[in-house]
């Protein structure tokens, strides 16, 4: 990979999982925009594939917030029934469509690589070609909320389990990395930790945490905004704020990025 930012010829971008503050990661965007950069290669896990997606897709920063405003969580009829999880997952499927048409990785402006896991093997899957919407799906469907998605009666779930952050897709194929993750793991209070459920997702988030934070630090370029932390990973409220935040923060590390290369 090369640090010079103006000398490279062909960009990775990498977006993490982490519910409504990826919407930093469209912060993010829409900073490398407005400094002329474009991302050639894209890869993601959970909130950070639909993201990737919907940019790889040409969809405009406007168009990428009102996704994920009009993506209902937790609608009523979308419930599971017969199936692990609360929210039968594959509902959102004509959501998606109505975004990607046509339903290809090939229709996609730029090359995406989606992190997905494989429940029955318990291995990392990735998805680069093919029918795009349901391993979209899958690498969103965080258990136990979403129910896992079957594709070629294989069931998949959340990317972020196996690879919260695949800068592997993407890191031999480009010579600058940009890399954003919003999987904080902050501090917490006792009272936090109460019963089982929460310690376990502690314990879940901190891991995960860890092993993004390792890999972002060998990006050329990442952001970390740690003001994410105030903000619920399934909080609809939070969408604007979240994307202001890693608008700013992104905006700084490229101006900071285009510094040291005209030095």
């Amino acid at each position: 990979m090369n640090t010079n930012i103006t000398h490279a010829k062909s960009i990775g971008l990498v977006l993490s999982g982490g519910g409504i503050r990826g919407m930093a990661h469209i912060g993010l965007i829409k900073a490398m925009q407005e400094n002329g950069l474009e991302a050639n290669f894209v890869a993601g896990s959970s909130v950070g594939a639909l993201v990737g997606a919907l940019y790889a897709n040409g969809n405009s920063i406007e168009d990428m917030l009102q996704f994920f405003g009009d993506t209902p969580l937790f609608q009523y009829n979308f419930f599971a029934i017969n199936k692990p999880g609360f929210i039968d997952t594959e509902r959102y499927f004509n959501i998606f469509k109505g975004y990607f048409p046509q339903n290809s990785f090939e229709s996609l402006e730029k090359q995406l690589y989606v992190a997905a896991t494989n429940l029955l093997k318990g291995e990392e899957k990735m998805f680069s070609k093919g029918e795009l919407i349901k391993p979209l799906l899958a690498s969103a469907a965080l258990p136990p909320v979403f129910s896992p998605v079957k594709i070629n009666e294989i069931l998949y779930a959340d990317g972020g389990v196996m690879n919260n952050f695949p800068k592997e897709y993407v890191e031999e194929k480009s010579d600058f990395v940009i890399g954003s993750n919003v999987s904080i793991a902050g501090e917490v209070r006792k009272k936090d930790l109460r019963n089982s459920l929460q310690l376990a997702g502690r314990v879940t988030g901190l891991m995960i945490y860890a092993a993004s934070h390792r890999k972002l630090k060998e990006c050329d370029l990442s952001i970390e905004p740690r003001e994410l932390e105030k903000i619920g990973v399934l909080d609809k409220k939070g969408i604007q704020k979240a994307f202001t935040i890693g608008y700013d923060h992104a905006s700084k590390a490229i101006d900071r990025a285009l510094a040291n290369s005209a030095q």
